[in-house]
């Protein structure tokens, strides 16, 4: 037992230290080569080649990539959010693109219309009036364009009344470059306001605990908000992702299940003005109910959790999210207290906002902790007396036997007596 309980902390340690979000191999622990000699070699090469695939990463962002969108027109139906996904740089080559676009456009129509009309023939001429005054070729049209649709009108190229056609083009910009305008403004507005960076504010802790709270074994992380102004409506939910086989033997990769953090009591709904410790009671309900501190390192899972409410500034809706898996488990320990008590106010000290201690925790699970307490809260009359009349109608049939069986059996009553009192 000894060894073996060795070589589960061994390999414990080193789900601990391995980087699950590294794409490198994971590399054995330096030890001396008589240790890894002495290493069961199937258990250390499992340990090896096993590697947990977040599916949350800790900033929030998820760790899932869409692959084989036929359907790419759909992006196309919803082009407004589709601009606006997009990362920065293709934002703002598009909105550059689209004005100088329109401009171009615009000033090859203003240039082919001076030209058709005969305009470049009678530059010089005083008594031809021509469409635009003072339009000589591509690239005064295409600053005429650009005066046009951003109306800054410098009065040096004006449309005359004498040409129809420009009247109708100057109609046509105007309205299309307004349409054009709200769009990509409208655009880079709702990009720059992004609740996204509110939930840079928000911080969850490095790790999670597993420690006895009010005699009940509970999962615990803690939040924290890092700016004055505060969540709105800020609500707190969990979720397990673990795959799972049904009993018809149908395999479900990354199953959610939910994790109760006080949905029933309202205490997932949270005063998010100082750090708070979000606890999971770890019932029959909870799918960490048969989880122990020794199998807890074999689970191969992941805790999701996802902090949202409204940014108080703005009333836009704000989400942030975290993940924690095994290695990121802690059993036996709580975290540090942040909020101390100064002259007139709390101080909250982010210093020890990820800190934890070590803490007295059973290494059973919830299950085997139930199951002794029940043991323990069972009648001792009840069972001394049940015992003792079994033994007496026994004792009427058995009569004809031998002294030494009777013996034998005076010893079991006694024995029995001992483990009811126990």
């Amino acid at each position: 037992l000894t060894q073996a309980h060795l070589i589960s902390n061994v390999l414990e340690g080193d789900s601990m230290d391995q980087d699950v979000e590294s794409p490198v191999a994971i590399h054995q622990p330096k030890l001396p080569k008589q240790a890894r000699d002495d290493l069961p070699r199937h258990i250390s090469r499992d340990r090896t080649k096993r590697k947990i695939q977040r599916y949350v990463r800790k900033d929030g962002k998820c760790n899932v990539h869409h692959g084989n969108v036929r359907e790419t027109y759909r992006y196309l139906t919803d082009i407004f959010t589709t601009l606006v996904d997009l990362k920065w740089r293709f934002n703002l080559l598009i909105f550059v693109m689209v004005y100088t676009v329109t401009w171009l456009f615009f000033g090859m129509i203003w240039w082919l219309i001076a030209y058709i009309r005969g305009d470049m023939d009678h530059i010089e001429d005083s008594s031809w009036t021509p469409c635009v005054t003072n339009l000589n070729g591509f690239v005064s049209a295409f600053l005429f364009s650009i005066e046009t649709e951003t109306t800054i009108g410098y009065g040096y190229r004006v449309i005359t009344d004498k040409c129809p056609e420009g009247i109708i083009l100057l109609l046509i910009q105007s309205v299309l470059g307004s349409i054009v305008n709200a769009f990509m403004v409208g655009c880079m507005f709702v990009k720059i306001s992004q609740p996204k960076k509110r939930a840079e504010t928000l911080v969850f802790s490095t790790h999670a605990v597993i420690s006895m709270r009010d005699g009940k074994l509970c999962l615990m992380f803690r939040v924290g908000d890092l700016r004055n102004s505060h969540i709105v409506e800020a609500s707190i939910r969990a979720k397990l992702i673990k795959s799972k086989q049904t009993s018809e033997g149908e395999f479900i990769p990354l199953n959610q299940t939910d994790i109760n953090v006080g949905y029933y009591t309202g205490d997932d709904r949270l005063f998010l003005v100082s750090p708070l410790i979000i606890s999971h009671e770890i019932n029959q309900q909870s799918p960490f109910w048969e989880i122990s501190k020794a199998q807890l390192p074999k689970e191969e899972l992941e805790i999701v959790v996802i902090l949202e409410g409204m940014v108080e500034a703005t009333g836009m809706t704000c989400q942030a999210r975290s993940s924690y898996i095994t290695s990121e488990i802690l059993w036996g320990y709580r975290f540090t207290p942040v909020l101390t008590l100064e002259d007139g106010f709390y101080e909250v000290d982010y210093n020890s906002f990820h800190e934890t201690y070590e803490t007295s925790t059973p290494a059973l699970s919830a299950k085997e902790l139930a199951e002794l307490a029940s043991r323990a809260e069972l009648p001792l009359s009840w069972s001394v007396s049940s015992k003792l009349n079994q033994h007496a109608e026994l004792e009427t049939e058995e009569e004809d036997k031998s002294p030494e069986e009777q013996t034998e059996r005076n010893g079991d009553v006694a024995n029995l007596e001992s483990e009811s009192k126990v």
